[in-house]
């Protein structure tokens, strides 16, 4: 989704300039690279190591060329962590706007979609919030997206309200999920034994106990034999409670001439 944040060093974005479409700065490129295999290469460390230890010099590693040899095909990290983030938006799978389809059952599949990029490119979070997201894949997103949401009914002044209640849930659902399986991965645990791990540490702390007791009913209530289930029901359920919200408003809410009946 298009976010304004910038860096405090005022950069804008890689999509601006004309400098995606550079393949090079003119002769002398290391032979065997280009722009894509580079994004790639990225993608697949970023979701190997994390954000954190990502660098430029890591990657020339992988590519096996010196870090010289990337700055023939991207001015920055930054330029080339944008570029990364938006390949891998290229990955979601959207509804078209324009079939003959309930707009329900499209909001489900774009918000589904989003919250698995989230959770398979945990780095995918933080760099969302840092760029401008102007790559065309991120706009394609954003365009099913507004467009959507413009046929549930919604006046035109509620449409952006109803976007950020729905995709911001997403992406702090998708962003915890994420992070949770991230920090198993890298204990050398399942999800399952990570979470037991943490229950079981976590009624050590007497306050903590004593939360866990007060919602033992609503956690057996809430289902589900494993980790990625109960996220399952919780996601959905919480979906649900968004997209009832919109009929509600599109009820109580007069229309103007202009909007869909």
């Amino acid at each position: 989704m298009a976010n304004a944040g910038q860096k405090a060093s005022g950069r804008t974005s890689v999509w601006l300039d004309g400098k995606v479409r550079r393949s090079g700065r003119g002769g002398g490129q290391p032979s065997g690279l280009d722009r894509d295999r580079i994004t790639e290469a990225t993608v697949r460390l970023l979701d190997a190591e994390g954000l954190a230890k990502f660098s430029m010099r890591r990657l020339a590693a992988e590519l096996n060329v010196t870090a010289m040899s990337v700055y023939w095909y991207v001015d920055t990290k930054d330029d080339l962590l944008e570029l990364a983030l938006d390949a891998v938006f290229g990955e979601l799978e959207l509804p078209d706007p324009d079939a003959d389809e309930d707009w329900r059952d499209q909001l489900r599949t774009v918000a589904g979609e989003y919250r698995g990029l989230l959770v398979r490119h945990p780095w995918v979070s933080p760099l969302a919030g840092t760029f401008l997201n102007i790559g065309p894949h991120s706009l394609a997103l954003s365009r099913t997206v507004h467009r959507v949401v413009r046929r549930t009914g919604l006046p035109a002044h509620g449409i952006t309200g109803a976007i950020s209640a729905v995709f911001q849930f997403v992406y702090g659902f998708g962003t915890i999920e994420g992070h949770f399986a991230t920090r198993a991965a890298r204990a050398g645990m399942t999800q399952e034994s990570y979470f037991r791990h943490a229950m079981a540490s976590a009624t050590r702390s007497p306050d903590a106990a004593e939360i866990l007791r007060e919602n033992e009913e609503i956690m057996t209530a809430r289902g589900g034999d494993t980790v990625e289930e109960m996220r399952d029901r919780d996601f959905d359920f919480a979906l649900e409670l968004l997209v009832a919200g919109i009929e509600a408003k599109v009820r109580t809410t007069p229309r103007g001439p202009d909007q869909p009946q």
